[in-house]
Order: structure tokens, then C-alpha cells, then sequence
């Protein structure tokens, strides 16, 4: 079988995705949790932007910059400061 360079780059991408969705499950820090979903995020609005389907890539930044921002709020809003 003969692999194009890009097909090379999205088999790399999906193996990230694959292993931020492993780290999001075992990680125990939300705010670590947090960050690595935000790099799924950019992981997957890249692949979407890879096989030519931008529209579908701008929705999965735009949600997961609202949802990762949303989230750290929520965090922080109600993480109790230890003193």
C-alpha cells in the first residue's frame, strides 16, 4: 500500500487524539484534564481542516475554545483556596 504524505499526518493526529482521550480519562487534576481537552480540540479541528471540510473544523475550534474556557471558570469559580 502506497500512503500519501497526508495520509501519513492524519495517522499521526488520530494516534494525539487517541492519547488525549486516554490522558482526559486517567488524569485526576481538572485543570490539567482541561488543558489536555483543549488539545484534542485543536487535534481534531486540524484533522477536520485536513480532509477539506473547513466549516465543520472553524465549529470544533470555536466549541472547544468556549467549552475549555467555560470549564476553566466553573473550576476556578468553585475550587476552594487552600490557605
Amino acid at each position: 500500500m502506497n500512503f500519501a504524505a497526508a495520509d501519513y499526518w492524519i495517522m499521526t493526529l488520530l494516534l494525539i487524539l487517541i492519547v488525549a482521550s486516554l490522558a482526559m480519562y486517567f488524569i485526576k487534576d481538572l485543570l490539567h484534564a482541561i488543558i489536555v481537552y483543549g488539545a484534542y480540540s485543536l487535534t481534531m479541528a486540524l484533522i477536520w481542516l485536513q480532509m477539506n471540510t473547513p466549516d465543520l473544523a472553524i465549529t470544533e475550534a470555536a466549541a472547544g475554545i468556549c467549552m475549555t474556557v467555560f470549564m476553566m471558570i466553573v473550576i476556578f469559580r468553585t475550587s476552594r483556596k487552600e490557605e
